[in-house]
């Protein structure tokens, strides 16, 4: 027989406050990732192949740049939210499950500041 209440039979195994706004978050980033990727292939399948005038010609249009940006960014960040959910889930050692949440975070975040700075090189190449 069990003498403790509801509540100190769940204490410490409820939510932990975040996975419903992690989940709107992944949404959210896969909405905006369909019309980011369709205005970012259309110039970038234009410049392919091209040399490097035609490309810095394409990516000086403020807005393949800053479009550019905004699919890198985006990209990242809902590729780094879907890792953290494999990493939450599949890796058990606590030092192990913080070790890869950070080389996840500092990878992700060093992609994206490398990219966004090849395309504003890009763009503003004179």
């Amino acid at each position: 027989m069990d003498y403790r209440t509801d509540r100190a039979r769940v204490s410490g195994l409820g939510a932990a406050k975040e996975g419903v706004g992690h989940w709107w978050s992944q949404r959210m980033t896969s909405i905006a990732l369909v019309p980011l990727t369709l205005l970012f292939v259309f110039p970038f399948a234009g410049a392919l192949g091209g040399g490097f005038d035609e490309v810095r010609a394409v990516y000086q249009n403020p807005f393949n740049a800053i479009v550019a940006i905004l699919f890198i960014g985006v990209t990242l960040y809902h590729h780094m939210q879907g890792l953290q959910v494999v990493i939450e889930d599949y890796i058990h050692g606590k030092a192990a499950r913080t070790a890869a949440l950070v080389a996840n975070t500092l990878i992700c975040w060093a992609l994206g500041l490398s990219g966004v700075f090849a395309v504003a090189k890009i763009a503003f190449a004179g």
